[in-house]
């Protein structure tokens, strides 16, 4: 290999900023989320709603989007999507309907967005053997960024010039940047004539082994794939419950506005450490580990976040839950590159991330209907306490399975 600087790096790099702009978008819906209300006067339920099918249309066609990645590389896929997701958020800056919500951020975002974890992750799993999780994490560690600056960035916006102009200016700058970083993404190393960074070698320097690994088909026949499914279904279930209600519940403990907003962007700095630390404990532990941590640490916040009324314990729930939040989307690529190897990686890691969005598309609606009916969280937060105990017991059932190759 050559002194020049590995190219996987750029593939990192490039992610990582991928990364940012998509989460950090995502996140912004939960400052949103009082706009509608006030504005419009829509139930809880019925903007959660435009949330769960923004989860569902990326689980649906995140499987798409991992065979595409398969089959034309990340460049070309990153590219369209990127276009498609920018598209609908700047149409928000025209939202009048609820029918409109269901449609720019339901369905172009959450076609746009489809791609983001398969068409970054997996070239990562496959440009990296040694370092895997740790790469992994630090291109997840991008979504962080973008979920610490980009509500705060929206939050200024809104009240300086209205949610309106906050979706405009914020979807022009993340049109630009997703198009420009789409072009570095490359999906395999033997695209420029090089091997993953800690492939074995022969004595003639050509990889012993690239892609490796089971089939869809085949993966679909192991126990350790429908654990991984069922675990992604409760850490999502959980996971963008938070995102989508914890700048409204926040408000209803007495936060203001800002100060609630500060809350999901703690969550997004604590989720860099989680996506970092725990990327590299896979490394060394192993996925079966990682995700156990994940879990527990998952379960610790969600009692806390029951046991205390206090405003202020929500930035303790948000450094414990944010760090496990974390965890979980930076083990997951690679621990579908530890069980099943790299050769249909988009492929299966789509279909466990499918999943993992029916939870995340249940979940925040459910639990918006559950504040319509009741007029709190509790019960909603009490189901997410049990799910991370499922979760749980799911990981700790993980068991080796054999695949030869990366």
């Amino acid at each position: 290999m050559s002194r020049e600087l590995f190219y996987g790096y750029r593939i990192v790099s490039a992610g990582s900023v991928i990364q940012m702009l998509y989460l950090g978008c995502l996140f912004t819906y939960g400052v949103y989320f009082p706009q509608f209300e006030s504005e419009f006067g829509w139930s809880r339920a019925l903007i959660s709603g435009a949330a769960s099918l923004n989860f569902f249309i990326l689980g649906v066609f995140g499987i798409v989007m991992g065979g595409a990645t398969d089959r034309f590389g990340p460049r070309l896929v990153l590219t369209l999507s990127g276009v498609v997701f920018a598209v609908g958020y700047l149409l928000l800056c025209r939202l009048s309907t609820a029918l409109e919500l269901y449609l720019f951020y339901g369905i172009f975002c959450g076609l746009g967005i489809a791609a983001l974890d398969v068409a970054t992750l997996s070239p990562v799993a496959r440009w990296f053997i040694r370092h895997r999780g740790m790469m992994s994490g630090i291109v997840k560690a991008g979504a962080g960024v973008g979920q610490v600056l980009i509500p705060l960035v929206a939050a200024v916006l809104v009240t300086a010039y209205g949610w309106r102009q906050a979706c405009l200016l914020i979807g022009v700058v993340v049109l630009i940047g997703l198009a420009v970083m789409a072009q570095f993404m490359r999906g395999a190393p033997a695209e420029l004539g090089l091997q993953p960074l800690g492939a074995e070698t022969r004595e003639e320097g050509i990889p012993t082994s690239t892609a490796t690994g089971l089939t869809l088909k085949e993966a679909l026949a192991r126990q350790q794939f429908w654990i991984l499914c069922l675990a992604k279904l409760s850490d999502m279930f959980c996971l963008f419950t938070i995102v989508t209600h914890i700048v409204p519940h926040g408000i209803d403990q007495g936060l203001s506005a800002p100060v609630a907003v500060t809350v999901l962007s703690t969550i997004g700095g604590c989720s860099i450490i989680g996506r970092i630390l725990l990327g590299s404990t896979c490394d060394r532990l192993g996925a079966k580990l990682s995700l156990m941590i994940s879990f527990a640490l998952l379960l610790s916040s969600f009692i806390l976040l029951q046991v205390s009324a206090e405003p202020r314990v929500l930035f303790l729930f948000a450094l414990i839950y944010g760090i496990a939040h974390g965890g979980f989307f930076a083990v997951a690529s690679p621990s579908v590159a530890e069980y099943f190897g790299t050769r249909s990686h988009g492929m299966i890691f789509g279909t466990v991330i499918f999943a993992g969005t029916l939870g995340g598309t249940v979940g925040p609606l459910l639990s918006g209907r559950i504040f319509d009916l009741t007029g709190s969280y509790q019960i909603a937060f009490f189901i997410l306490s049990g799910l991370a105990i499922f979760g749980l017991l799911l990981a700790s059932r993980l068991r080796p399975l054999t695949v030869t190759g990366g």
